[in-house]
């Protein structure tokens, strides 16, 4: 399926998108918060964009309580997060995407200390050249600025990469950077000005990785 221009590089988030993580999340976040009044729910995915030390001072009643809610977060996924595991169809479509010579990268909201334990864990960081996170730089989703570090990183043009995400931040972010995005709804309901600016929107991972390797495919 051809953009106009070749799909030199593809860049993914990283929760919703490449790891089943979202459930496991929610239920950190829950634990976390929770004692300080906070009530996160599914709905939040849609416009997160940063690292949970961004956003618990809007999820608890006092911000005084924000290190002591991640502290909970903190040691809840010491003892979790080696159960998320990678969405079916994901690895292998890496694994098509190297063969193919295409480049690939992450941009996520997730801090670098937990993207690095998830990629680590099942073997996948070496696959990409590049990987943002949402504690590497001072803005965070759907401020621009991480996918067109990580596009300079790669030295591909915007016009030349894709990018898939699970969140109304992962759209307005990939407009941002003029960078053709795939919407994965997952079970919610997208907003329709955010959905209409997706180049596709899909409702479930396998979808996004079949549109990903149309475009990708070698032309005949």
């Amino acid at each position: 399926m051809s953009r106009g221009h070749p799909t030199r590089a593809v860049v993914f988030d990283l929760d919703g998108t490449l790891l089943d993580s979202l459930p496991l999340v929610l239920r950190a976040f829950t634990h976390a918060v929770a004692p300080f009044g906070g009530r996160p729910t599914m709905a939040m995915f849609a416009t997160l964009g940063g690292p949970p030390e961004r956003i618990f001072g809007d999820m608890v009643a006092d911000p005084k309580q924000v290190p002591a809610a991640l502290r909970r977060l903190h040691d809840y996924n010491l003892e979790n997060q080696h159960q998320i595991e990678p969405f079916a169809g994901a690895v292998a479509l890496l694994d098509v995407l190297a063969k193919r010579g295409i480049q690939m990268g992450v941009w996520t909201g997730r801090d670098r200390l937990s993207t690095d334990f998830l990629l680590d864990f099942h073997g996948l960081r070496t696959r990409f050249e590049s990987i943002v996170c949402g504690d590497d730089l001072d803005s965070h989703k759907p401020d621009s600025a991480g996918l067109i570090e990580l596009l300079r990183q790669l030295d591909v043009p915007a016009a030349h990469a894709l990018y898939v995400g699970d969140a109304d931040v992962d759209v307005l972010g990939g407009v941002g950077a003029n960078v053709d995005t795939i919407l994965i709804s997952q079970a919610r309901e997208a907003q329709p000005a955010v959905a209409s600016q997706a180049w596709r929107a899909v409702a479930s991972p396998g979808e996004a990785y079949e549109w990903v390797m149309r475009c990708t495919a070698p032309l005949v």
